[in-house]
């Protein structure tokens, strides 16, 4: 399985980043990094219109998705059969935006992998013969920024990024009064809470990252974000 994982994923990443590094004027790792989170990007994005646009097709149901919950609240059969119903008229699948996601954990493993000791004199030994092999890649990226070396400011920048791309998904909802709301209420803080929380760990987790990974997962975020506020738009016009 990890011969596997290197010969699919791990080595065709770390060949395309030398190779970016050889052929870009400058050698400079970070606008490497941009590059190849754009060709990854570009590879990937079919999976991810797919995860957006269903995510977007669950948000704009929430409201009938409410509305079960209340109205059937103390009857979960029901319940269950008239969302399934309210699924298939929109033809809704609510597992649909997850599946894309999980098929693209592998690439983001072994990005991590190459930032991680992929760049190291050793690992080059998995660089194609027919790419040339530097002696050592630079770590410093537009002369001030060791991406070898945790970095507060991108990793902010992954959290901002984050918490852009989740608001988007987010939805206002009123809040509800009404008798047996007590489980909407807290779902709605809890919606609430992952909106903020999840940037913060961004945050966190970045500046325990090297530069370079953390520099990635902002390039990545920020243009997930674009493709889906895009696509939010382009949905919009159509309607």
């Amino acid at each position: 399985m990890a011969y596997l994982f290197r010969v699919i994923f791990y080595q065709p990443i770390l060949n395309l980043l030398v190779f970016l590094y050889n052929i870009i004027p400058g050698h400079d790792l970070g606008v490497v990094i941009i590059v190849l989170t754009v060709v990854i990007k570009l590879i990937l994005s079919p999976l991810s219109k797919q995860s957006i646009k269903s995510q977007k097709a669950l948000q704009d149901i929430q409201p009938k998705i409410d509305e079960i919950k209340r109205k059937y609240a103390n009857n979960k059969e029901e319940m269950g059969k008239a969302m399934m119903d309210v699924y298939r008229e929109n033809k809704v699948n609510p597992f649909s935006s997850c599946l894309p996601l999980i098929i693209q954990i592998p690439f983001l493993i072994a990005v991590y992998s190459v930032f991680r000791s992929g760049l190291s004199d050793g690992s080059l030994n998995y660089v194609y013969s027919f790419i040339y092999r530097p002696e050592v890649i630079n770590h410093i990226s537009f002369g001030f920024l060791d991406l070898s070396k945790p970095n507060v400011s991108l990793a902010i920048l992954a959290g901002v990024a984050q918490f852009w791309q989740a608001k988007m998904m987010s939805t206002k909802k009123p809040e509800i009064k009404s008798e047996g709301s007590q489980d909407e209420n807290m779902m709605a803080i809890m919606n609430k809470q992952m909106l903020y929380f999840m940037p913060l760990i961004t945050v966190i987790i970045g500046l325990k990252l090297p530069g370079g990974l953390t520099l990635y997962w902002f390039a990545l975020t920020f243009l997930t974000a674009l493709q889906q506020l895009y696509i939010f738009h382009r949905s919009k016009k159509e309607e």
